[in-house]
């Protein structure tokens, strides 16, 4: 009997244990459920604040990159202007050179102070750019209808003796578009305030900009300017209708929504809870500089806040569930799970990690082909396949100014140090040719970074190649690569001196070779993946057969595919060992797309110049070039002509300058060739256009013309001849 009672006993206790068990694990998964909700919500409100000033950020960056353009645009022709102010009839060129040479400028004027001429009391050109056709035509501000004297772009600059961006404004006579302008003040040379110069912007690109902020679907993206008046915002009603203090009064919570606007018109970023029409949301701000506009987005806490609801809810029904279940499996879960879950999470870091680093490296490579899908003269074909997720070879090519820049590398070793050093090169390579033409200087400057900071001891065989498009003559250096295979009227090895792999020894020399291409000519270039891939047997592939798959001509694409599938058939179930690297270049220029040819030789005598006028004018009548187009092209040539004929020879030596002209359809490049001293003009620094004049370089201000009328400037010392190269884009 006793003996019953005691396990009743021993029942009743353990039937509360287990009561006192789930009430407890209840609980606990209740307060968990409510942590986490806390925690999430802080999250999820810390994620919204940080996705807001991201894209606050990169609208701010956007709309500074056209300001900075326009303010360019203007201050670039500054000095041009003060110079016109002594010949008031070169005035209208101002404005079309500010409008002709800057995309994002629809107009622009330069208007005199009243009566600083007497001659002209009022006088306004402006340049207005046809948003449809991209013509620029010339009108006059200076009209009884409009007053520019008592205009904000005109009166505030005068004001404040600076530069200033004016309130936005819907310009009627223009195509009804919403647009700002950026004033200067230009002064004559005794100091005085004589005209402001202008460059006006549309600001149609400001909407679209906003609406592609995207941080939730309910957001309401606005902009305000500096004065508070509203110009971007969904509510078309309000855009340039409304200021920020007038909305502010029609709202129940005047007071939050008042301190957003004053923190906004302040120029302040942050961010700020305002309730309107009942509803609580939240205002991201931030500036945007220079011009006092202020962009802001709203986002409702509702919608923010409304998937962890969701979810809450969810997870509460879960809970009630998984409460029963929770008591038996405990104890032994959470011992499992525990070690499953570190073993699993590092080798998920690992994979991700790798798997990052893979994607990062591919990311640096070109992959899209055609990659220039504009241009019938070259044919491309790349790939990379690594022997791991991640490799150590590497290709690259871009074209600048009608040359095409193109390289290919192996790194040593393999895996994630292999692709570190990979992505350094590709890198080097980038940053190094985009300012330089000769492939042997690339290498150069290349192998001296890479040997400075080598202390893992790795290196690279590299090849690189620049090739002239226009005329098929092809530079290349190479560093230790495989000679690259040419296809001609026969299949050859390219000839190449092997140099010593980038690196290894800072101060290496490395020579240059050339050859010319001609129509249908094809370069593959490869890593030693390619011939030293091995079957089964350990067979090596080899140049033998790579040969005999590129004997039956093709297009890149395909001789890329059927090399594959060759190496492939060949391997065999065998396992990659090497990085597997193809670039195929196919040069196919077409006979009505050469170059068309002009030459002109003159004496290093001044009296000459005339004949280049004349040279430049036959050439623009023959391409339908604009006057002013035209005229900058000879201003620029004459410059450093001059410069050559004044400089380049001794005195009373009877030297020649030869000037190559070479016509596109869309560019024109001019070769100046001389055999004087040395003398590198791209070299010079910048001219301090704010210095007086007599501390500027000599020479200095024609070499800054030259840049400024040209889009592109190189030099180039070869045979003891100066060569300097001038392109301008039509």
């Amino acid at each position: 009997m006793n003996i019953e009672k005691k396990d009743t006993k021993t029942d009743g206790i353990s039937m509360r244990a287990r009561l006192m068990l789930v009430i407890v694990a209840t609980l606990t998964l209740e307060a968990t459920a409510i942590i986490q909700f806390v925690f999430a919500q802080r999250e999820i409100k810390q994620e919204a604040s940080l996705r807001a000033e991201s894209e606050l950020k990169s609208a701010e960056n956007k709309i500074m990159d056209i300001v900075n353009q326009a303010e360019a645009a203007v201050h670039n022709n500054i000095w041009i202007a003060e110079w016109c102010l002594e010949n008031p009839d070169s005035l209208t060129r101002i404005p079309q050179l500010v409008v002709g040479k800057n995309p994002v400028v629809v107009g622009s004027t330069i208007a005199l102070v009243p009566g600083y001429l007497e001659k002209k009391p009022l006088y306004a050109p402006y340049a207005a750019k046809d948003l449809n056709t991209g013509e620029i035509k010339m009108l006059s501000l200076a009209t009884e209808e409009y007053d520019y004297p008592s205009s904000e772009w005109f009166t505030k600059p005068m004001e404040l003796n600076d530069s200033y961006w004016s309130e936005p404004y819907f310009d009627e006579n223009g195509g009804d578009i919403l647009m700002t302008t950026y004033s200067v003040p230009v002064k004559d040379k005794n100091g005085k305030v004589a005209a402001i110069l202008t460059a006006d912007i549309s600001l149609d690109w400001l909407t679209e900009l906003m609406q592609d902020i995207k941080v939730y679907p309910h957001a309401v993206n606005m902009v305000i300017s500096h004065s508070g008046q509203i110009m971007v915002c969904p509510v078309e009603t309000l855009v340039m209708q409304t200021n920020v203090n007038e909305f502010a009064l029609e709202s129940e919570d005047y007071e939050a929504l008042n301190q957003v606007n004053q923190a906004m018109l302040s120029g302040q970023s942050g961010e700020l809870p305002v309730r309107y029409k009942g509803q609580l949301n939240r205002v991201y701000f931030a500036p945007v500089e220079k011009t006092g506009w202020s962009l802001s987005i709203v986002l409702p806490e509702k919608e923010l806040y409304s998937g962890v609801r969701k979810i809450g809810m969810i997870v509460k029904l879960l809970q009630l569930l998984g409460v029963a279940m929770l008591i038996v499996i405990l104890r032994i879960a959470t011992k499992n799970q525990a070690r499953y879950h570190k073993m699993n999470e590092q080798k998920e870091r690992m994979e991700n990690e790798i798997h990052i680093a893979s994607k990062i490296q591919m990311a640096m490579i070109p992959k899209t082909f055609p990659p220039f899908p504009d241009r019938t003269d070259l044919d491309f074909a790349a790939s990379i396949v690594p022997a791991k997720e991640v490799g150590g070879d590497l290709y690259d090519f871009f074209i600048r100014d009608e040359m095409l820049y193109f390289c290919i590398g192996d790194v040593s070793g393999k895996g994630i140090p292999a692709s570190l050093v990979m992505a350094v090169t590709r890198s080097l390579f980038r940053a190094t040719s985009t300012h330089e033409t000769n492939p042997q200087r690339i290498v150069t400057a290349m192998n001296n970074t890479m040997a400075e900071t080598n202390d893992s001891n790795m290196f690279v065989t590299f090849f690189c190649g620049v090739l002239n498009l226009a005329t098929g003559h092809l530079h290349y250096c190479n560093a230790g690569h495989n000679p690259p295979i040419i296809l001609t009227d026969a299949i050859r090895l390219l000839p190449v001196q092997p140099n010593i792999p980038l690196g290894i020894v800072h101060g290496a020399a490395f020579n240059e070779q050339e050859i010319d291409l001609h129509y249908d000519d094809s370069i593959l270039l490869y890593t030693d993946g390619l011939t030293e891939a091995e079957n089964m047997q350990e067979q090596q592939f080899g140049l033998d057969r790579v040969e005999e798959v590129l004997r039956t001509r093709r297009s890149s694409q395909q001789h890329l595919e059927t090399m594959q599938a060759a190496v492939k058939e060949f391997v065999g179930e065998a396992p990659q060992s090497d990085d597997l690297t193809m670039l195929f270049i196919h040069y196919l220029p077409k006979e009505d797309a050469q170059l068309q040819e002009r030459h002109l030789v003159l004496h290093n005598d001044i009296q000459q110049i005339p004949q280049l006028a004349k040279f430049v004018e036959a050439i623009a009548q023959e391409k339908q070039l604009s006057q002013s187009m035209a005229m900058g092209i000879n201003l620029a040539l004459e410059e450093a002509v001059s410069n050559v004929i004044l400089y380049a020879y001794p005195k009373e030596t009877d030297g020649l300058v030869d000037v190559e002209a070479y016509l596109r359809k869309s560019s024109l490049e001019f070769i100046i060739v001389d055999s004087g001293i040395p003398f590198d003009p791209t070299a010079a620094p910048e001219v301090n256009l704010d210095a007086p004049a007599e501390d500027r370089p000599i020479g200095g201000l024609g070499i800054h013309l030259v840049r400024e009328l040209m889009d592109s400037v190189s030099y180039e010392r070869k045979d003891n001849k100066n060569y300097l190269r001038m392109i301008k884009n039509l």
